[in-house]
């Protein structure tokens, strides 16, 4: 098994939370300093996933400075997103010393720019895929789309992307285990990792994602609610494959 983990800190109003299915009436706060939840982390990994999710719902960053905060407590590596739907956006996070930016509506609505912003930063932009029912979720996972996410992934093969975040919103923050087929069947259209997100609630579901042959998971109530720690999590997708 050879599985890349990034622990996830959504913020909303200057605190880390977690939503259940993507619903913004049910929060739950984690904790009051993700600065200090970054450093946590940082004991323990060099990759990390921040999500504005006041940005993802307002269409355009809202907490910058918080995420400046973060990323300057924790270093290289992170991977941000939540509102980036322009080019000025996207810059002003490159600026902040983010090392991938995630679009997620903007992919939907603003092809041309995703296009663009990608062949001039190869690796750099990550497409979030929030899917429900199969269907590409956009706007804080607000409205579903008719576009279904597999189809739509393949659209994007032949950009240069650092990767595509694939969401099954009716397993987030459920514990429920991740959709790890709908997952597999995306990384098999596209030749850079689809990263898996959503559901993870165990130890064998990361075990489980990594025999599938995935390259990346984002990790986010699990570690909040206790499930496991997060070098417990590192330890079980570095064992080897029985």
């Amino acid at each position: 098994m050879s599985l890349s983990l990034r622990p996830a800190i959504d913020l909303l109003h200057g605190q880390a939370v977690r939503l259940h299915q993507g619903s913004y009436d049910a929060v739950t706060v984690y904790d009051h300093d993700p600065v200090a939840r970054a450093k946590s982390f940082r004991a323990h990994t060099d990759m990390l996933h921040v999500v504005d999710l006041e940005g993802a719902k307002a269409g355009a960053p809202v907490q910058r400075d918080l995420v400046r905060g973060i990323i300057e407590a924790f270093g290289g590596n992170v991977q941000v997103g939540g509102g980036v739907r322009d080019e000025a956006s996207f810059e002003a996070y490159l600026a902040l010393g983010a090392s991938r930016i995630v679009l997620g509506s903007a992919a939907v609505k603003s092809r041309p720019l995703v296009e663009d912003l990608a062949k001039r930063h190869p690796g750099v932009v990550v497409v979030a895929l929030d899917a429900k029912d199969g269907f590409v979720a956009i706007d804080g996972w607000t409205t579903v789309s008719n576009v279904r996410a597999t189809e739509f992934a393949q659209e994007l093969a032949a950009l240069p992307l650092g990767a595509v975040l694939y969401t099954d919103i009716s397993r987030d923050g459920t514990h429920v285990g991740p959709n790890v087929e709908a997952t597999v069947a995306m990384q098999a259209c596209v030749p850079f990792p689809i990263i898996a997100s959503g559901g993870i609630g165990s130890l064998d579901d990361l075990r489980s994602i990594a025999r599938a042959g995935l390259r990346e998971a984002v990790v986010g109530r699990a570690l909040y609610d206790a499930r496991f720690t997060l070098a417990e999590a590192l330890a079980a997708v570095a064992e080897p494959a029985a």
